[in-house]
């Protein structure tokens, strides 16, 4: 039994260690061993880059890409000047590539983004995690290829697949399907609405004026509506 607020990340005691610092549901891991498995036969060593990431460490992005301490990227991976954004505008920046806090698919253990490491340690072992590498010419795009083929073996998806004017295409970004599910089940816009309230976060009034916009936006990936 997922306890209610798991998918806020923040009552999480179910992980399990997969090594280099990385934590996932067990069910994940299990899965992910199997496919990583399946793609290292076919020549392709699919790694880890990120997995969970609980609320405090997803707050200290977001506190951070407001003050201009991590970079702030547009939609075409293009660096902004923030002293240059409203408030509004500085919200949308951040959400096009990080979550909100409490709203992030990593919080739950069941997301991971993925490299192929071989091909990247080839090419001077730098990855800056853009949409390029994982494009014909980059180093990832192979993976990125025996991803499309082969993710739904193993009960992984692709949750940003595509910008619909939410979150930014992210061909890096795996779901285990079957387990994230039930924590899809799990979410509630007024529920985060009140984790944000008492969280030490920058730019929290615009984010809580705008919130009803930016929870079936961003939190939910549907995007802007025709």
């Amino acid at each position: 039994m997922i306890h209610s607020d798991a998918w806020l990340g923040l009552h999480n005691p179910y992980l399990v260690d997969v090594g280099n610092g990385h934590q996932l549901h067990p069910d994940v891991a299990k899965a992910f061993t199997a496919m990583q498995s399946h793609a290292a036969i076919d020549g392709q060593d699919i790694q880890i880059v990120s997995s969970y990431r609980g609320f405090q460490r997803q707050l200290s992005i977001w506190n951070r890409k407001w003050t201009g301490e991590l970079p702030l990227l547009d939609e075409n991976e293009q660096r902004l000047d923030v002293a240059a954004l409203t408030d509004e505008q500085k919200v949308y920046a951040i959400l096009t590539w990080s979550a909100l806090p409490g709203g992030s698919r990593h919080h739950w253990g069941t997301d991971l983004d993925v490299f192929d490491k071989s091909a990247v340690d080839a090419c001077g072992g730098k990855l800056d995690l853009v949409d390029a590498e994982y494009r014909d010419g980059g180093p990832c795009f192979a993976l990125a290829c025996w991803m499309g083929n082969h993710l739904a073996e193993h009960g992984f998806m692709r949750p940003f697949m595509r910008n619909n004017g939410g979150v930014a295409t992210e061909l890096w970004h795996l779901s285990y399907a079957p387990t994230a599910a039930e924590f899809e089940a799990l979410r509630n816009p007024e529920q985060l609405r009140r984790c944000i309230e008492h969280a030490d976060m920058q730019g929290k009034s615009t984010v809580l004026t705008l919130f009803d916009e930016l929870y079936p936006r961003y939190v939910l990936n549907e995007g802007l509506k025709a």
